[in-house]
Formats: C-alpha cells, structure tokens, sequence
C-alpha cells in the first residue's frame, strides 16, 4: 500500500522521545511521565486527526515506554482500522521495556532499538531498527555479564526472522588477583541479516562474524582505559582488523562524563567495517532501476585492500549539554567517510529544550560533510514549556518514506509544529 506523507504524525512519535528525555529528571529514581499530543496525519490521500499517548514510566532499574496512536478520519470520524488490523500493532503499542544499562552486569531492551552495538562496533555500530514510523520493529538487546564470562546480543525484529545478533566472551584470568591482567578478555561474535530482500523464496541471507580480545588497563572512579583489537570476516568475502583504545572519564560531582574511542583499521579487499550501521534498514535492499540491489552486493566491488580510521566521542557536561559524534572514513577512498552527529541540551534555558541529529554517508571531503541530500537524516527540533504540562514544540526533519510498491526510498522534509502534554510524577515508597 503507498503511503505518503505521515508528515505530522511524527509530532508525536521522535520528538516526544527527545521531549522525555529532557524533562525526566537526572539522578532521581522511580519516576514516570505521562504525555500526550495531537496533530494531523495524510495517508493515502486521506486526512487524520491523531491522538497519541505515550507514557514513561522508570522505577529503579526499569523503564517501560508506550506508544499508543489513535487515527480518525477527518471526514467519517471512524478509526484507522489498518492501524489495527494485525496481532502484531497490538504489540507495537509498547515503545519499550528496559532493564539497566548498557555496559551494566545484566541489560535488555525490548521495543525499538536507537542505538544497537555489538563489542566495539567493528561489525554492528548504532544500528537502529525503525527507519520510519509504519515500519518499527520491536527488537530485543540483552547483555549479561558474569564476571568470568558474559555475551551480548540482538535480535531486530520479533515479527519475523531478520537480524540476530551475538557476542560472547570470557575472561580466562579472572581468578587471579592480579588487578589488570585479570580483566583480559577473549570474544566471538557473529551476525547475520536473515532476509535483507524480506523473501523467504529467495536464498540471499549475510553473515559476518568476528574475535576480538580487550585489555583494561586503568579502572578508577574517574577513568577507564581499554586497548582492544577485532578481526572480522564476511562469510564468502573478505575479511579486515581493527586495533584500538577506549578511554572514559568521569568528572568529581557528575560535572562531565566522556567516552572517547579510536580505532586504526586494517581493511582487506571485500570487506566494509560496521557494516550493520544506522542506516543499514534502508540499505539491505533496494530497487534501483527495477533491478533487486543488495547492500552486499557492494564487496565483489571493493577489490583493493585499504585502510581507515574511526572515532567516537560521548558525554555529558553538568547535565546540560549531552553529545554524541562519531566519524570514520577509509584512506585514499573517496567518498567513504560516514558521519553522525547528535546533542541534547534538555534544560539549557528554564523551559526550553533542544535536540539536534545528523547522519550522512559516503562523505568526500570536508565541504561534503553537512548538505541535506539522498545521503542524510537530519533532525531539529526546539521545546517551550508554555506551562508546566503544555509544551509547543517545531520539529523540522529530513528523513526518507518507503514505498513499498515501487521497493525505494526517497527524501522527504517536514517542518511540525506540534502541542505536546506532559505531567511527570514520582512514586514513592511507603
């Protein structure tokens, strides 16, 4: 079915995400959020009012999201039924559930994933599993980490069978009292997209998998450092090392907190790093031309072995400004350099919050580092707290739409006002 446009339906679905994050308070546990918001959808030609509910509930360790739209025709009054015509709508109601952290002893995530990594993100980096509103998935992260050994894993779609995803490692020191050496682990990772083409009569499935060994050097309350080298092979292509550091500071206070990490890498011929990245939903498959293109159809054509160099920077200053960037590109490769960009400032300004995103790939140079284009997801949005549960909020946004007859995906630019409701809450214990 085509459907075009979904313009202002996304006033309640990323925004409102950001919108949580900014006006949930820092440090302060078991407490929720109950939001809301209206606005207009056009879907096949035809005009909806929407209502949305999105409650944000966090107590201890656990957090649940809900996502609960509610479409009626501007013309009949009646309920979108296509929203609600499959077993599984029903279960994309709930945003999220998660337990803990990444990076804590025990962490899952069921429900749309923003940021999937599997190790150091030489094979899955940020890969997320809702490229647009009619199209999210409820995926699954969990990790668990038992001292001696531990994995990490992700699965991007319950629906169906599509990408799984699996590390484990084990750490063959670990009862000795030697404080560094101890820590030294061994991995195994291995990931596989199922059905880039989502034709089960077609036999077209990827699969990469990989080793890596970690060394932490420092482990202190105000830094980490770990040095780190992964090997990782397509099955069928080539194969690519990477060595690397991780560093991690964290401020007196919670004044700043930093995760810095570069890596050098080491690329044979048919062979991409990260390769499951954030844009990866859109380049599984495509038609292009009326012709069926695969992103793996690209390794026969990297007939060069080459080199590259990735960085990442992550942190937080006073709880004010959040940041994440990260940037790679290939030596002497034009056109391979993959950039994204985010920061959040949730309270710079007493009921103010701003959200800014950025994604672009096959970057060649600096002056082709920020355009709007085929090759870039952007996001800006700004919130004004007009009283303390009634937030306006302008939300411009460069995306793709999907169209499902033709198999391709286009730009599409959107600029949402939208009137948001927010009322947050605590629980208290007796």
């Amino acid at each position: 079915m085509k459907k075009i446009g979904l313009s202002i339906v996304a006033l309640l679905l990323f925004p409102l995400v950001s919108l949580s994050q900014s006006f949930l308070i820092p440090g302060i546990p078991n407490q929720g959020m109950f939001m809301g918001g209206l606005g207009v959808s056009v879907i096949d030609d035809t005009s909806y009012f929407v209502f949305n509910f999105r409650p944000e509930i966090a107590v201890g360790k656990i957090g649940v999201g809900l996502d609960i739209p509610l479409r009626f025709n501007i013309s009949t009054g009646d309920l979108r039924k296509q929203d609600w015509d499959e077993t599984y709508d029903y279960f994309r109601i709930i945003r999220y559930v998660r337990y803990g952290h990444k990076g804590d002893p025990f962490y899952t995530r069921v429900g749309t994933l923003d940021a999937a990594r599997i190790g150091h993100g030489f094979i899955m980096n940020f890969y997320r599993n809702e490229l647009n509103y009619d199209q999210r998935k409820i995926g699954l992260e969990l990790d668990a980490d038992f001292g001696a050994f531990g994995f990490e894993s992700v699965t991007s779609n319950f629906g169906r069978a599509e990408i799984l995803g699996f590390r484990g490692y084990y750490r063959p020191l670990h009862g000795l009292t030697i404080p560094i050496i101890r820590n030294f682990a061994i991995g195994g990772s291995y990931v596989i997209d199922v059905d880039p083409d989502q034709n089960r009569s077609t036999s077209d499935d990827v699969a990469v998998f990989g080793l890596d060994v970690e060394l932490p050097l420092i482990r202190t309350g105000l830094i980490r450092t770990l040095l780190y080298a992964d090997w990782a092979k397509f099955r069928g292509f080539g194969s690519g090392q990477a060595v690397g550091i991780e560093v991690s500071l964290h401020g007196i206070g919670g004044i700043f907190n930093f995760v810095g990490q570069l890596e050098r890498r080491f690329l044979g011929e048919q062979f991409v790093p990260a390769f499951f990245n954030p844009f990866y939903e859109k380049e599984r498959f495509q038609l292009v031309g009326g012709q069926p293109v695969r992103k793996y159809d690209m390794l026969p054509t990297l007939t060069q072995a080459t080199r590259g160099t990735y960085g990442l920077l992550y942190g937080s200053i006073l709880n004010i400004v959040e940041i994440l960037g990260t940037f790679e590109k290939q030596d002497d490769v034009p056109k391979s350099g993959i950039l994204n960009l985010q920061a959040t400032v949730p309270d710079a300004l007493p009921s103010i919050s701003a959200r800014a995103t950025y994604s672009r790939t096959a970057i060649d140079g600096f002056a082709d580092a920020f355009k709007l284009d085929e090759r870039s997801v952007a996001r800006l949005g700004i919130g004004y707290k007009v009283y303390p549960f009634l937030i306006v909020y302008l939300d411009y946004i460069w995306t793709f739409k999907y169209d499902p007859v033709s198999q391709t995906y286009s730009t599409q630019k959107r600029f949402e006002p939208q009137i948001a409701f927010v009322y947050p809450f605590q629980f208290v214990k007796k």
